[in-house]
């Protein structure tokens, strides 16, 4: 864990300015209340929204850090929230119970070996009251990926997202080896949900070099609008293939007790949920406003 590390070697008149956004009451307030994880070595620090360690005690690095580069800070929440503003649905998927917990979020950041550049990034909630007694019930919201040196996103961000589903399967054949009293008897699905993988990867590869990187509406004719609406809407379509045999294995495993395991499969659906939902909301959603909306 080197985001410490890597945040600290950032100024915050290298960094590209944000565009310009009016964020709803949900997003407003979830900027206001962002939680951020950081790691410096082995060590996950969690801090406020003012950046007071929260957990655990601090040492000279980590406070050094805070006064250094709180401006820094100031930007990295402000750049996830745009982020999750234009290129996500996770807050609207997830808003019943983030306004539950007065819009606490907790985002957990990941550097992707990119020098401080690229971040994957965990979202959890949690109740304000319990935050420090019972930590890990926290409940898990999703995930996404920022660059903090180029906003805007290549094919709306969905090759990156749809890859990522590949390394958490991945993570998920390990952790079954680890937590399954039985993993062979699930082989079955293993499969199914590989197969489906790989056809949602290999579909969407190819559908998305067929589009345009970036969509400039006022380049783009109705027909073109369309067009592009129905390949998007065909990637959505292997999605939720995927989404649904990851559902029933999901619910196969509760019944079988396989609640140690099961947990990490919810978290998966809960990705795959979310991405569909950016489609239906922020991809087909905001095309059809456009096809319909002239």
């Amino acid at each position: 864990m080197n985001e410490v590390q890597e945040l600290a070697k950032l100024d915050l008149e290298d960094l590209p300015e944000l565009p310009a956004i009016c964020f709803d009451d949900l997003r407003q307030n979830v900027l206001k209340n962002l939680h951020l994880e950081v790691g410096a070595g082995p060590v996950l620090y969690l801090l406020s929204p003012s950046y007071t360690v929260i957990n655990p005690t601090p040492n000279e690095i980590i406070s050094d850090f805070i006064r250094r580069k709180n401006e820094v800070l100031n930007y990295v929440k402000e750049n996830i929230v745009y982020n999750l503003a234009v290129y996500s649905a996770l807050l609207d998927v997830n808003s019943y119970f983030i306004e539950q917990n007065h819009f606490l979020v907790l985002a957990r950041l990941r550097e992707r070996d990119s020098g401080g550049k690229r971040y994957e990034i965990k979202f959890y909630t949690h109740s304000p009251r319990e935050l420090l007694t019972n930590y890990t019930d926290k409940i898990y919201i999703g995930r996404d990926f920022i660059d903090l040196l180029q906003f805007q996103r290549k094919y709306l961000g969905v090759r990156e997202l749809i890859d990522s589903l590949k390394d958490q399967y991945d993570n998920l054949i390990d952790r079954a080896q680890e937590k399954m009293r039985h993993p062979f008897r699930y082989k079955s699905f293993f499969q199914e949900i590989q197969e489906y993988l790989s056809d949602l990867i290999n579909e969407s590869h190819n559908i998305l070099q067929s589009l345009p990187p970036y969509l400039d509406y006022d380049q783009l004719s109705n027909r073109d609008l369309v067009d592009i609406n129905a390949q998007y809407r065909s990637i959505k379509h292997y999605l939720i293939e995927l989404y649904d045999e990851v559902c029933e294995f999901e619910n196969l495993l509760h019944f079988r007790r396989e609640t140690e395991f099961a947990r990490y499969v919810t978290k998966y659906k809960k990705d795959l949920g979310n991405l569909i939902a950016y489609f239906e909301i922020k991809i087909n959603g905001q095309l059809c406003s456009r096809i319909y909306g002239k």
